[in-house]
């Protein structure tokens, strides 16, 4: 028997709970893990969207106690129950039980049926009887018929009136029908302090004001994750064990998802690795046919990208991208792929990208590595009249049984925090509107709540501290689920032993519960079918083109062609409305100054003008070498490898990260972490844990300790405006 005064929180909602938990994932766990629980589960209702979030911080965290998965539900109007997973068994089934309940109704809702309740057989239940009637007699008959030993009697103690006719008939309910009892929280927030909010978010799911709402509030804080020392004088000690006890049965991890991509993609007889790699050389002879043979260096990119594929097993991933742009070019659907698979020689050859790799010298290891620990992300943008068709394909060739997409979770930004919490707080919305209006949120000295007491809100008064206060608290909180712009998520067998699927707004829509980041957390892989006009009117351009003047050209035609000096011309005039990248004001203002005259010039050209880069002080040092290449110094011979194609000024990331390698022996893949840090450091310090690194390495190869700290320096100073 575990010790009496051990506890594992069994029924839990955080704020993925939407408008119900006061609390973040990461904030439950990390509490729970304080107070000393053996284990917690996040029970959000209907949902698992909130479970990696924990997951991630108890790794991340290396937190001791247990992460229980299980969800929360109501059935008519007086059956209210939990269920956890014991195995991979039960959490497959308790997908397909939310997934049958979230595609019964539009978003946001959920329905039940007796035939759900009968086809759980895995799950354990723990069963929360409300008041004392009669249907509940009803209810214990009909669980221990269809579930016998893996159900328990929830009793949750929150210090309110008639407690003890409730416990008194939930004692009677276990005598009678044999039930355990053991100890629940019905926690909705991870301390006291977020009871205000809680009461917000009530007023905002009910659509009034808080002062409206009477004992359709809490009527006291105790839903919160309470200390040990108080829950044993709430509860019976076999109560606390029992909940250890159930505890114990739930070994299924979210770590122990396996995820499997369609196998139809490859050819019988073939394996995976074997079909990708005729592929890429059927490719080869398509993307570098200029009638020489390949050079040695590109046969030993190839070989080196195509033997990080294998190992970390991304073969069907990248066959799945494959078979989805052979269908956009089969149905003459314009296409290109973007992002760090750009960095790809493999992706070239399977014609995902269009522009040579070797063009732009990027590191493959941004798009792959073994030290990332992350997946390969590739972006391909359709014609935005056309991306329809290609939907319809894979929802076609995969079933919506196996594809879905992925979510995005819709979250408070600062806008619609001061809309909702006024309107909960009773401030008036001709008030609210006028906050919105005239905030101006780059005033960083003012800042928003100076600046509201200036519009004549007074936020020392006690509704205004209430309502500053609140604002700053709800704002990150998730508001609902929404679709991500293109992110589907394809697997071998049904998608919903894996995730629950809803119906997203949009018609002939359907959405998994996570977003890109659980999905990258978990080692998920997703699908990026995004919709770009500017594809659009190329295409209308190349039918005009062939239409009229016979030449049939292409993305990848077009690249190979070479810089055209009549365009050029017309570029550095400025002359660039409606020009894809280059007809903002700001860099139809910097061009004249600039003069590109190459397509890496307009690289350049695009990535200076941003806040970042003109904030930083590095445009005028750019545009004074560039004018007078005499002036630049470069601090030894492998940086001027480096920097030379930009005067001397780091102005991308790659640069960096180059640095780091070639001054400091970096990997490409730990190149690529500090890559990634310098987004956050002024957040998390993260840029702290290479310091060391940087400056042993650097000593190493010759360089002085102080020049050593000046690059460590300037790196630092990158991350914020690189």
């Amino acid at each position: 028997m575990p010790n009496p005064y051990q506890y594992a929180e069994l029924f839990c909602q955080s704020n993925f709970s939407f408008l119900y938990g006061a609390s973040h994932p990461q904030e439950l766990v990390t509490q729970a893990d304080f107070l000393k629980y053996r284990a917690i589960a996040i029970t959000d209702e209907c949902s698992v969207a909130g479970l990696v979030r924990a997951h991630t911080a108890v790794k991340e965290q290396n937190l001791k106690i247990k992460l229980i998965v299980g969800s929360f539900f109501r059935f008519e109007s007086d059956f209210t129950f939990i269920l956890l997973c014991p195995n991979r068994q039960a959490y497959a089934e308790l997908c397909r039980t939310i997934t049958n309940a979230r595609k019964r109704t539009p978003k946001g809702e959920y329905q039940l049926t007796e035939w759900d309740l009968r086809g759980i057989k895995h799950c354990l239940t723990i069963w929360l009887p409300s008041g004392e009637s009669e249907a509940n007699n009803k209810w214990a008959l009909w669980l221990k018929k269809h579930y016998n030993s893996k159900v328990w009697l929830g009793y949750q103690r929150h210090l309110t009136a008639n407690e003890n006719r409730h416990l008194h008939h939930i004692e009677q309910l276990s005598d009678l029908y044999k039930l355990n009892i053991c100890a629940c929280g019905g926690v909705l927030m991870h301390n006291t302090q977020r009871l205000p909010l809680q009461h917000t978010l009530t007023a905002i799911r009910k659509g009034t004001a808080i002062s409206q709402l009477g004992r359709q509030l809490l009527p006291n804080s105790e839903r919160y994750l309470r200390p040990l020392e108080k829950l044993k004088h709430l509860y019976h000690s076999e109560w606390l064990a029992e909940s250890v006890r159930i505890a114990n049965f739930c070994d299924f991890n979210l770590d122990d998802l396996k995820y499997e991509y369609p196998s139809e993609l490859v050819p019988k007889g073939k394996t995976a690795t074997e079909y990708l790699r005729q592929l890429v050389i059927q490719g080869m002879t398509i993307r570098f046919s200029s009638g020489k043979r390949l050079t040695y260096s590109i046969k030993k990119i190839i070989a080196k990208e195509l033997k990080l594929i294998k190992e970390l097993q991304y073969e069907y991933f990248f066959l799945t991208i494959y078979d989805v742009v052979q269908f956009a070019q089969q149905q003459e659907i314009l296409y290109q792929g973007r992002g760090s698979a750009a960095n790809s020689v493999v992706c070239y050859c399977l014609q995902i990208t269009a522009v040579d790799p070797r063009q732009i010298s990027v590191l493959f290891e941004r798009f792959i590595s073994r030290e990332r620990k992350e997946q390969p992300d590739i972006d391909v943008d359709f014609e935005h009249e056309r991306r329809e068709e290609v939907i319809q394909y894979i929802y076609k060739k995969y079933g919506r049984e196996r594809t879905a997409i992925a979510a995005t979770v819709i979250t408070y930004r600062h806008k619609s925090a001061i809309r909702d919490v006024g309107k909960a707080l009773g401030v008036s919305e001709h008030q609210l509107d006028f906050f919105i209006k005239n905030i101006n949120h780059r005033d960083n000295e003012l800042g928003w709540r100076g600046q509201i007491n200036e519009l004549g809100f007074d936020h020392q008064s006690n509704q205004g501290q209430l309502f500053t206060s609140l604002v700053d608290e709800i704002k990150g909180f998730p508001r609902h689920l929404s679709q991500h712009v293109g992110g589907f998520v394809i697997s071998q067998g049904p998608l919903y032993h894996l995730v629950p699927i809803e119906n997203a707004t949009m018609a002939e829509r359907s959405v998994i519960q996570w977003d890109k980041d659980d999905l990258e957390s978990l080692g998920l892989l997703k699908v990026d079918v995004l919709a770009l006009g500017m594809l659009t009117a190329i295409r209308k351009s190349f039918s005009l083109i062939q239409k009229y003047y016979q030449h049939e050209y292409s993305v990848a035609a077009i690249t190979a062609l070479g810089d055209d000096r009549q365009v050029y011309k017309m570029i550095q005039a400025a002359d660039t409305v409606g020009v894809f990248q280059i007809e903002s004001r700001a860099q139809m203002s910097m061009l004249p100054r600039l003069k590109p005259s190459t397509f890496y010039d307009l690289v350049i050209q695009i990535a200076i003008v941003r806040p970042g880069p003109i904030q930083g002080g590095m445009v005028h040092p750019f545009l004074k070498h560039r004018a007078n290449p005499k002036l630049i110094e470069y601090p030894s011979l492998d940086l001027k490898k480096i920097l030379s194609r930009t005067s001397g000024v780091p102005i991308f990331q790659e640069q960096v990260i180059k640095i780091a390698m070639v001054a400091a022996g970096f990997t490409g893949g730990e190149a690529d972490q500090l890559r990634r840090a310098m987004g956050s450091w002024k957040r998390n310090g993260e840029l702290s844990h290479f310091r060391e690194k940087l400056m042993t390495g650097m000593l190493e190869r010759g360089y002085k300790a102080d020049y050593s700290e000046r690059i460590y320096k300037q790196i630092c100073g990158f991350g914020e405006y690189g």
